[in-house]
């Protein structure tokens, strides 16, 4: 590995280790989230509502691809129609028409609560000692809600919020502005007495669309039908009174829906019948009253019978005729004056009951005036009453035997014109056996129809009466014994993630939001410019820090730097070192005070002047007078260099040269060619001049200097330098306006660099180690 190699591996992990130190110097933070983050999870899990899953698993049946399936050439069709059936299903058990219904049937207009301090858990399934009865309910009372307070066996109060509104009797009905309803009382409260339950009146279609999203279902696999209903709840009971009530509404609707085609099936077929009925009794009487127009029975027999019958015709005409005759004789007989007294022939054919019964009744009489005759004479009174009786009865026979002549001679001229009839429609049977033929197929068809629809309605009533349902449960809804949520090992987990989250993205957003350098590598990523070393925070607040038995950080650190000066300066003069920064603030004369400290403790002449004409700060960090300084050694002739000089009292050896009055003019002194002058002769009497300047990235003057310097020191502090202003060391670097730029960085803590630490008991620390591997490269450069 090449010496380049080595370097840029060494710098990457110094740069993770510096990001890890970073974050663990707010180890504190990391233990109050945690801590925190853990307390607020067990308290969540302490008061949340469980929630429980819910599963059952049904069967869907797929009729219609049964015959698709068991053909190999069709297997694929028939998975897809399966497929597409069970999709269809799918959507059909989550429709939120479905789930209202299935809610209205689980009665879950109402729901109660019970009463707790943080959370109300819900009282399903008799576990509430009321219940509400909903008489009519308007959409202003969906969602209401209020509690009722048991106050004895008979009486409750209602609660809206905290006000007590309205007391009232179990069995009562109540009446608001929203509806009525009454609050029916378990069958024993009287240890529920002071109970206080929450009533809230539910809107279906929120509830069944909330019940609809949350319902999960999904196929077991890609091949089988079988589908997993899974529905999460706080109250397990009522999850599966819910999947349970699907199941059966689903099935029962699925079997309405087919039983509804087979019922408009039977209602059709019933009004067809209706029609066809009518139709087939029209054809039928027609058939009957051609029959019966025509007088015949069978037309292929007609030709025959009708002959027949005239002949029987012919043959009652004449017995007709005979009758007539006998009954001529009777009349003839009654009529004769001589056969007044006589009995009435009997023998004869008269079929007549009537004219019979008055003939044996005439007869009778004649036989008891015979009698009677043999005792009495005709002028008797009971033989005169039996000469009147048989004289009615005489007149009565002769009145019944001409009403029966009379219709004998109807009879007759009936038969003689049925005869005759007959007689005609036997010449008519070819004819009126076509025309039969033709009605005979009208009924043919009618009652064809009339049984196949017979038939197609018995078999639907049939199918009817045994319609399965579309799916069988294989497992009927069960409850998971743990709650899925919240799951306390995934609480506490993601609390302990949070709880180191938040404080790490606290840091970190601080970093982002923060436009300050904050560590080392912000310097390396924004300018190529050498990095001298880094100064320590200092905590003493004193300007000067080193001293001969000083061993603070601070110390070590401005004698690390010392060091690194020399080595960097790899043998040539570097006399003359401007000191100068991006503003005021980053510590300019505090750096040039304790570098020139740390020289003049290896023996060396050193003088400070301080080059800000604009802010003085250097003698009065030493607790020195700025009466006379470099702005009156400018702008006299007469003003000595031994008479600006002064020493600092907590070194002697250390020189101080003052900026003097601030001039209205600063940037034309610093033009002037006595500074030339001046450098020189400074130059002669000491070993190393630090000039103190101005910001070089708030004003120009420093650039004057330029023309009489070795090299330039460009002070970054942390925490207080932009990262935009390292633009300006990078300019200066890439531009060569100051000579041999270097960047020291001030005010390190452990926070800021990976290089600065304290310690190990010596006062400095492991800088050096770290920092000379990778600075060592830089630090050679320079010399170059």
């Amino acid at each position: 590995m090449s010496e380049l190699d080595f370097q840029e591996d060494n710098s990457e992990s110094l740069d993770i280790k510096g990001l890890i130190m970073k974050y663990l110097r707010y180890w504190y933070l990391f233990v109050i989230g945690v801590a925190l983050a853990l307390t607020a999870a067990h308290l969540y899990l302490r008061y949340s509502t469980p929630v429980y899953s819910v599963k059952a698993t049904i069967l869907i049946k797929d009729e219609s691809g049964a015959d698709l399936a068991s053909s190999a050439m069709f297997a694929d069709m028939a998975l897809m129609k399966s497929n597409k059936t069970f999709s269809n299903e799918v959507l059909v058990i989550k429709s939120k028409g479905l789930m209202e219904r299935v809610l209205s049937e689980l009665g879950m207009e109402v729901s109660y609560f019970g009463e707790g301090r943080i959370k109300s858990p819900e009282l399903y399934g008799g576990k509430s000692p009321i219940k509400v009865v909903i008489a009519n309910l308007d959409s202003a009372g969906l969602g209401r809600s209020f509690i009722v307070e048991v106050e004895d066996n008979n009486t409750f109060s209602i609660f809206e919020g905290e006000d007590k509104v309205s007391m009232h009797k179990f069995g009562e009905q109540i009446r608001k502005k929203y509806g009525a309803f009454t609050v029916v009382a378990d069958s024993d409260i009287t240890n529920d007495k002071g109970r206080r339950v929450l009533v809230r009146f539910n809107d279906l279609r929120k509830l069944a669309n909330r019940y609809s999203k949350d319902l999960v279902v999904k196929s077991v696999n890609e091949y089988a039908t079988v589908m997993e209903l899974s529905l999460t709840d706080p109250v397990p009971a009522k999850g599966k009174d819910i999947l349970n009530k699907l199941i059966e509404v689903y099935n029962r609707e699925s079997v309405n829906e087919k039983n509804q085609a087979v019922t408009k099936t039977i209602q059709f077929i019933d009004d067809r019948l209706v029609y066809l009925t009518q139709e087939l009794s029209d054809v039928e009487k027609e058939v009957v009253q051609y029959l019966q127009e025509n007088k015949m029975i069978d037309v292929a027999a007609s030709g025959g019978v009708y002959s027949s019958t005239a002949h029987e015709y012919n043959q009652e005409v004449t017995q007709n005729e005979i009758r007539l005759d006998i009954l001529n004789s009777v009349e003839a007989y009654l009529k004769k004056e001589e056969n007044k007294f006589e009995l009435v022939p009997t023998s004869l054919d008269i079929a007549d009951p009537t004219l019979n019964g008055l003939i044996a009744n005439f007869n009778e009489l004649q036989n008891q005036r015979r009698r009677l005759l043999r005792i009495n004479t005709e002028t008797n009174p009971l033989v005169r009453n039996v000469n009147a009786q048989l004289e009615t009865l005489r007149l009565n026979i002769l009145e019944n035997l001409q009403n029966i002549k009379n219709g004998l001679l109807i009879v007759r001229r009936n038969l003689q014109a049925s005869a005759r009839q007959f007689e005609s429609q036997v010449r008519q049977v070819p004819s009126m056996q076509r025309d039969l033929q033709v009605i005979g197929r009208q009924q043919g068809i009618k009652e064809g129809l009339y049984l196949y629809l017979l038939q197609k309605r018995e078999e639907a009533a049939l199918s009817q009466a045994i319609t399965p349902s579309n799916s069988r449960v294989i497992d009927p809804a069960t409850a998971g014994g743990s709650p899925v949520e919240p799951l306390a090992t995934n609480i506490y987990l993601m609390a302990l993630i949070a709880g180191l989250a938040i404080p790490f993205a606290g840091i970190f957003l601080r970093d982002m939001l923060n436009d300050t350098v904050q560590e080392l590598r912000d310097v390396e990523k924004a300018t190529s410019t050498p990095i001298l070393g880094e100064i320590g925070h200092n905590e003493s607040g004193k300007m000067l820090v080193i001293t001969e038995d000083s061993r603070s950080s601070s110390a070590e650190l401005f004698r690390l730097l010392r060091a690194n000066l020399q080595f960097a300066a790899g043998g040539k003069e570097n006399k003359v070192i401007l000191i100068t920064s991006s503003m005021s603030g980053e510590g300019k004369t505090f750096f040039s005070l304790n570098l020139a400290a740390s020289l003049v403790m290896t023996g060396k002449r050193v003088v400070v002047l301080g080059f800000d004409l604009r802010k003085p700060k250097l003698t009065q960090g030493v607790n020195l007078p700025n009466n006379i300084g470099i702005t009156n050694y400018l702008i006299s002739d007469t003003v000595q260099i031994e008479d600006l000089i002064q020493f600092a009292p907590e070194m002697p050896e250390l020189a101080i040269i003052g900026s003097g009055p601030i001039p209205p003019n600063p940037a034309e002194l610093m033009l002037l060619p006595k500074i030339g002058t001046l450098l020189d002769e400074l130059k002669a009497s000491f070993d190393y001049i630090i000039l103190d300047s101005s910001p070089v990235g708030q004003v120009a003057d420093t650039l004057a200097l330029a023309p009489y310097i070795d090299s330039s020191l460009y002070i970054v502090r942390y925490n207080y330098t932009h990262k935009k202003q390292l633009q300006i060391i990078d300019d200066l670097y890439k531009s060569r306006k100051l000579k041999h730029p270097m960047i020291v960085l001030n005010d390190a803590k452990k926070s800021s660099s990976y290089g600065y630490s304290y310690g190990y008991g010596y006062g400095y620390g492991n800088y050096y180690e770290e920092e000379s591997k990778g600075l060592g490269s830089k630090i050679r450069k320079l010399v170059k």
